[in-house]
């Protein structure tokens, strides 16, 4: 068996534990869900309640608007599903010293921290996001293009790797501040960021915040390079920017949590 093989089994194996963990609790299991097609919702309500007013939204038309806000919604939900609680845990593990016990396990550390749990209840996020996408295409009566769907995927999974690279950057400061809740403030703020389109920074003292979380911090490439390359133009040049982003950022992510549990001091220090 492969070493990636051997993950995505593991993976899978915490998967169905912590299924079985969340059926245990049926009535709470259903209102999260609940909670979360609520939101979507009231996210679309909101939009329509937009473009009864306007034809556009920074130079969106509705359709392709609809698009972009079911491939950030389907992205979060990604994120939210595999990796979130996780890294929300992490500050309690380093507090208490449970950590050691996960450091001890012959595994890469950064994936069994940040690997373990599945929020299922986010799950449906992804494939109710997808639904809206598939909605938008067919409003937009939009032809099969096979190179627009393999860079859209592509796009899509890089996307994915920059937040949850910025997640996990945010996660390591917890073993210096070991309560880390501003600091995943801050994760909501950048998601916040994520789900708008980067044309809304126009102007002279707009498009300076526009380059950074473009160029600089990439935040702004989770949802709007996917989209784009989808629906509006496709940009190989932005496109290779957000693979060489991706790459670096999950290089320094790696380098800058391995740093951080060498500055680690177990329980037992």
């Amino acid at each position: 068996m492969t070493l990636v093989a051997k993950y995505f089994g593991l993976m899978g194996s915490l998967a169905r534990y912590t299924l079985a963990r969340e059926l245990a609790f049926r009535g709470n299991f259903l209102v999260k869900v609940s909670v979360e097609v609520i939101w979507l919702g009231i996210l679309l309500a909101f939009y329509e309640t937009v473009f009864a007013k306007t034809n556009t939204v920074a130079h969106w038309p509705k359709n392709e608007y609809l698009f972009f806000v079911g491939c950030f919604f389907a992205l979060n939900g990604l994120i939210e599903c595999l990796f979130l609680e996780n890294c929300n845990d992490f500050a309690e593990l380093v507090r208490t010293g449970d950590l050691d016990f996960l450091l001890l396990r012959p595994i890469d550390e950064q994936f069994l921290i940040t690997c373990r749990r599945v929020d299922w209840a986010t799950a449906p996020n992804v494939l109710m996001g997808f639904a809206v996408m598939g909605f938008a295409l067919d409003r937009l009566g939009w032809p099969i293009d096979t190179i627009r769907v393999v860079t859209f995927f592509v796009t899509f999974a890089c996307g994915a790797a920059i937040a949850y690279s910025f997640m996990l950057i945010l996660t390591s400061f917890s073993v210096w501040m070991v309560r880390n809740q501003t600091l995943m403030e801050m994760w909501w703020l950048f998601s916040s960021l994520a789900r708008y389109p980067k044309e809304i920074f126009v102007g002279s003292k707009a498009e300076p915040l526009g380059f950074f979380f473009t160029f600089c911090m990439p935040i702004l490439l989770v949802a709007n390079v996917p989209s784009n390359s989808m629906v509006r133009t496709l940009d190989p040049p932005m496109v290779g920017f957000t693979l060489v982003a991706t790459a670096v950022l999950l290089f320094v992510s790696r380098r800058f949590f391995r740093h951080a549990l060498q500055s680690y001091r177990s329980a037992s220090s």
